[in-house]
């Protein structure tokens, strides 16, 4: 049965959701992970919804065993993260959507979901751009975050739930950053933070850690890129499509 148990309360507003799903560059998960850990989240709630491998997690130097999709939340940032430690298919994020958009409705979560669209490094640095559906519109623009320049599509899980979003007209931002497509891209994930999460909630995030840590990041997340790489259409990305097919 599908459902999100509350593990903990933790008096929220009108919070904003930051999906963190494994994808192109890892850099919605590395964005993810990276809040959770400066704002010392707390464990919100775990989410159980059909097709999501039924695997436990356990985290390092810590004992209790835990689901591999899960949600954390901070009250004085009325931020929420969602977390997975694994890769996604697209049919089970399609009940994930429904499990979501139901709780999203009845606590007022504005989502905001993450997206890399796969660029080679170079000395440039990774472009950020804005998508919205309903008043997320608006909300990118507010935020000065750019449109993308070329036509396109999100794919994986984040593509289902921005797909669930316009189907049901609910608001939603979606952010689609340049992203390094064969390795951990902590840049990419400090340009996602910085240009597109603070403006957009009015936090600001230190990102020194991410900075100063990029290479230590990007070993420990290679596997788990590589996995990424082979999931196929379970790796969320975004990626232009052209004029004309």
């Amino acid at each position: 049965m599908a459902r999100i148990d509350v593990k903990r309360c933790v008096s929220l507003q009108n919070p904003t959701l930051v999906e963190g799903f494994p994808g192109v560059g890892l850099v919605g998960k590395i964005a993810a992970d990276h809040l959770v850990e400066e704002f010392e989240m707390a464990h919100y709630a775990n989410v159980h919804c059909a097709g999501i491998p039924k695997v436990a997690v356990y985290q390092e130097g810590d004992a209790e065993l835990q689901p591999p999709v899960r949600l954390y939340a901070d009250k004085k940032t009325d931020l929420v993260v969602l977390q997975s430690d694994v890769p996604i298919r697209p049919d089970a994020a399609t009940e994930l959507a429904t499990c979501l958009t139901e709780w999203f409705d009845e606590r007022s979560v504005t989502p905001i979901y993450l997206s890399g669209i796969p660029r080679e490094k170079d000395d440039t640095p990774p472009m950020l751009y804005g998508l919205g559906v309903g008043k997320g519109i608006k909300l990118v623009d507010k935020a000065g975050i750019e449109p993308p320049h070329e036509t396109g599509l999100v794919s994986g899980p984040t593509g289902v739930l921005l797909n669930a979003a316009v189907e049901s007209d609910r608001t939603a931002v979606g952010l689609v950053v340049e992203s390094d497509p064969r390795f951990p891209d902590p840049e990419a994930a400090r340009v996602l933070i910085k240009d597109g999460i603070e403006p957009l909630t009015g936090t600001d995030v230190p990102v020194d850690d991410l900075v100063e840590h990029a290479e230590q990041i990007r070993q420990a997340k290679e596997r788990l890129a590589k996995r990424m790489q082979e999931a196929g259409e379970e790796s969320t990305q975004a990626r232009p499509i052209g004029m004309y097919q």
